[in-house]
């Protein structure tokens, strides 16, 4: 998958890529990530990329000319770098303003051939670029940033585990937390009893049966409890199973003793 990011700090991004699921994929030819700084696409001897916003304001504003130009070469080195057919990437600039990223969008990024992902600085990036060359914007959450390049990388990371082959098991991004809309149900090693926060405790016992069904529905019902008690928001309008309703109202009557 080839992946753009046009960014003023190429330096966050290629230290964040040499590292973790990122790293490996990117090694590994899954990912071709390439970055562009739209300094080097300014015109003037300073490299200019912000001015002040036109009505006043506080802080700066990036210009529009560095940035299409900046994402202009990406999209260039992608049709240069790929396959004949390859179709042009997305752009998708990392915003407060845009939707909020979630699983389904990661799954739908990650079947694309390309992305350019622009991280803007400051108080934004001139309108005028999302009008003419953003295909849609994104946001990692409700709060703000000092850029785009944090989000770019969560983004990228999310994107990448998704890739066949990046990840060491290929089972771990079928039962990834949020996959199938659930938080994920408690994990637990070695050793069978140790310290907690509130003195030795042992792993649950259905997890040393032996009893692979056991397990799985044991999983899905904490999974299920889990949710319910700590975003219970993800459950409004789920379709549910009536193995997913009994189990639930099973974990609610315990949890109620």
């Amino acid at each position: 998958m080839w992946c753009g990011v046009v960014t003023l700090f190429p330096d966050m991004l290629r230290a964040a890529a040499d590292a973790g699921v990122l790293g490996r994929a990117i090694a590994a030819g899954l990912v071709d990530l390439q970055l562009f700084n739209p300094r080097s696409f300014a015109v003037d001897r300073h490299r200019t990329v912000d001015d002040r916003p036109y009505g006043g304001g506080p802080g700066m504003v990036m210009m529009v000319e560095p940035l299409l130009e900046a994402i202009g070469a990406a999209r260039e080195t992608s049709r240069s770098s790929g396959a004949e057919q390859r179709a042009e990437p997305r752009v998708i600039y990392l915003s407060p303003q845009g939707a909020p990223l979630t699983q389904a969008k990661v799954e739908t990024l990650a079947a694309l051939p390309g992305l350019i992902l622009l991280a803007g600085r400051y108080e934004g990036v001139d309108e005028r670029v999302l009008d003419s060359v953003v295909d849609e914007e994104l946001s990692i959450g409700d709060y703000v940033l000092s850029g785009g390049e944090l989000p770019a990388l969560v983004v990228l990371d999310a994107v990448a585990r998704l890739l066949p082959g990046s990840l060491g098991n290929s089972a771990s991004a079928l039962e990834e937390s949020h996959l199938d809309g659930l938080l994920d149900y408690p994990h637990y090693t070695r050793p069978e009893i140790g310290p907690s926060g509130k003195g030795e405790s042992s792993v649950p016992s259905v997890l040393l049966s032996g009893d692979h069904e056991a397990v799985r529905l044991w999983r899905r019902q904490q999974a299920l409890l889990r949710t319910w008690l700590r975003r219970p928001d993800m459950l409004v309008g789920r379709e549910w199973s009536e193995e997913d309703r009994r189990l639930l109202e099973e974990a609610l009557g315990a949890s109620s003793h």
